[in-house]
């Protein structure tokens, strides 16, 4: 979801000089500065994107449009993926690592639990530090965009292209999607990387987020947008509203991400040993040494060990 913004923001400051603008617009949060032990810093640049399912900013009315429910609290993430830039000197590409939301990990001051629980229960801070304990990783950066903000800025965009091999019926996502390569708004968009109503359940849906994201930078791209001045101001506005991110990023920072995404990327996940139940309800366990290797080749600019890629779910 994220992928899409910071394709948007690096338009929009090439074409119509709008950096400054974008930059004073942002809205920010203290992420890194919550917390004194951090890994050590490795080679390029890393961010934490997620996806919120937070109804802040959503009448009663836009909840029940988009089927979200009402649970206002402190929302709880659908998305969470690793984004690893290499260095300029590295031949390594950038890669998007997904992590599963039920991904069984130790959550600072609160014991053993689904690593989605650490935004329920501290926010941006304790994911991002949850993240790093459990990588290893130094997180550079942080972006988070919310339910109401993505329909938001996909509607903006006129849509997004996706292409389900299997028909999705989902009364919770509230979607009911055929088969084949359709375009869909915001709401049935939100619905389809919202979904778990499929054979492999999280894991489809990471495939599905990944597959979406690439069909959101190919809309962001096209001539459509970018010859249709309505787009520039309505994508831009949507794309201010939508976004919050750590409190050290710039617009800068966000349009390298935006150029890293742009090209060839990897796009793996986490490799999973088990997926099984215990007191947290249904869980998944990493593959401890797999996913050792996977973290350790982002940390050092390495291309990721052929024994990961072969491992994944």
């Amino acid at each position: 979801m994220v992928s899409l913004v910071v394709t948007v923001l690096l338009a929009l400051t090439v074409i119509i000089g709008g950096g400054v603008w974008l930059d004073s617009s942002l809205r920010r949060v203290a992420v890194f500065s919550e917390y004194a032990e951090r890994p050590v810093e490795g080679s390029g640049t890393t961010w934490l994107l997620v996806g919120s399912d937070s109804r802040e900013g959503l009448t009663a009315e836009q909840q029940a449009e988009l089927t979200t429910g009402d649970d206002m609290g402190n929302g709880r993430t659908d998305t969470i993926m690793v984004v690893h830039i290499p260095a300029l000197t590295s031949s390594a590409p950038t890669t998007m690592v997904s992590i599963p939301r039920d991904s069984y990990v130790d959550i600072p001051g609160y014991g053993k639990d689904k690593i989605n629980a650490a935004f329920a229960q501290g926010g941006a801070s304790l994911l991002a530090q949850t993240v790093e304990e459990a990588t290893g990783l130094h997180l550079d950066h942080y972006a988070e965009l919310g339910f109401g903000g993505f329909a938001a800025v996909v509607d903006a965009l006129g849509g997004v292209q996706i292409c389900p091999s299997e028909p999705i019926d989902d009364e919770l996502a509230g979607i009911d999607l055929p088969a084949g390569c359709q375009t869909v708004d915001g709401r049935n968009a939100l619905g389809y990387v919202r979904t778990r109503a499929t054979p492999r359940a999280d894991l489809d849906r990471m495939v599905h987020q990944r597959q979406f994201m690439s069909a959101l930078l190919s809309r962001a791209d096209s001539t459509a947008v970018w010859l249709n001045p309505w787009r520039w101001y309505s994508v831009s506005q949507a794309t201010v509203a939508a976004l919050t991110v750590d409190d050290g990023a710039r617009v800068w920072d966000l349009a390298r991400l935006g150029w890293g995404l742009h090209g060839s990327t990897a796009t793996v996940t986490v490799p999973v040993a088990e997926l099984t139940s215990n007191s947290s309800g249904s869980v998944v366990v990493w593959d401890s040494d797999k996913s050792a290797q996977l973290f350790d080749a982002l940390r050092t600019d390495a291309l990721i060990p052929q024994s990961v890629l072969e491992a994944q779910p």
